[in-house]
């Protein structure tokens, strides 16, 4: 199955997230098909870029959302920061 969710990077105390299309049987740290925005929370007000388009097109090819991805899609939307 494949699942749209976080990859940790940075360093230590400053953890910053990138959002990848990858298949759920691997580790989050093994290779990717496809990097579909970034996260960093550690800014404030916290930046959330997405690729909404990119998004969109694996969720109709059957990709899952992890819960945490869903959400920052959801606060990306009501903030308008989604990339289209």
């Amino acid at each position: 199955m494949v699942k749209i969710r976080l990859r940790r990077m940075g360093s230590r105390h400053r953890p910053f997230y990138r959002v990848v299309v990858s298949d759920s049987r691997k580790v989050p740290t093994s290779a990717v098909i496809e990097e579909v925005g970034h996260y960093d929370p550690c800014k404030d007000p916290a930046v959330i870029r997405l690729k909404s388009d990119r998004i969109d097109h694996w969720v109709a090819r059957g990709a899952q959302l992890t819960d945490t991805v869903r959400g920052l899609v959801r606060r990306a939307a009501a903030a308008g920061a989604a990339d289209s």
